[in-house]
C-alpha cells in the first residue's frame, strides 16, 4: 500500500495565441516571479523567430519536434539498498519527459549570456529541432548514465 496520496491531475490550460497546452506550459516554465505577460511576450517572439529562418515550417511544429528530440526516455534514480546507494536506471513517465525537456531548453537559453532571452530561446528551440545543442547533449548524457548503470536495473521496485 502506497503511503502517498493519489495525484489530482489538473485540466491543461491553453495559451491565448496558439490554443496549445504545450505553449502554455512553456510560458509557465519561462515565467519568473509571476510575471506572466513578460513570459508570454518572450515565448511568442521566440516562436516567431523560429519561423523567420524556416518560412515553410509551422513554428509550433518546430517546437514539438524540438521537445520530441530532447525528451529523455531513461534516467537514473538513487536507491538505497543495504547501506549502499545505487544509481538505478528507470523509464521516465511521459509527463516528466515533457517537463524535463522544457526545463532543459529554458535553462540552457537562460545560461546564454549577452543575448536576450527571446533570441536565446529561439536558437535553443531551433538547435533542438535540428538534433543538436546543449539540451540534446544533456539528454544524451542522461541516457549514457542510465546505460552505464544498467547492471543495477534489478533494484527497480
Amino acid at each position: 500500500m502506497s503511503r502517498r496520496r493519489r495525484v489530482i491531475h489538473r485540466i491543461e490550460k491553453l495559451d491565448s495565441r496558439y490554443a496549445s497546452p504545450v505553449v502554455a506550459r512553456l510560458i509557465s516554465t519561462v515565467m519568473k516571479s509571476g510575471q506572466k505577460s513578460l513570459a508570454e511576450r518572450i515565448v511568442y517572439t521566440a516562436i516567431e523567430e523560429t519561423r523567420a529562418n524556416t518560412e515553410s515550417v509551422d513554428p509550433l511544429e518546430t517546437l514539438h519536434k524540438a521537445l520530441e528530440n530532447v525528451k529523455p526516455r531513461l534516467e537514473v534514480k538513487s536507491r538505497r539498498v543495504g547501506g549502499a546507494t545505487y544509481q538505478v536506471p528507470m523509464e521516465v513517465p511521459p509527463a516528466r519527459q515533457v517537463a524535463l525537456a522544457m526545463r532543459w531548453i529554458v535553462s540552457f537559453a537562460q545560461k546564454r549570456k549577452n543575448v536576450p532571452l527571446r533570441k536565446a530561446l529561439a536558437s535553443e528551440i531551433k538547435e533542438a529541432a535540428a538534433g543538436q545543442g546543449n539540451a540534446i547533449k544533456k539528454r544524451d548524457d542522461t541516457h549514457k548514465m542510465a546505460q552505464a548503470n544498467r547492471a543495477f536495473a534489478h533494484f527497480r521496485f
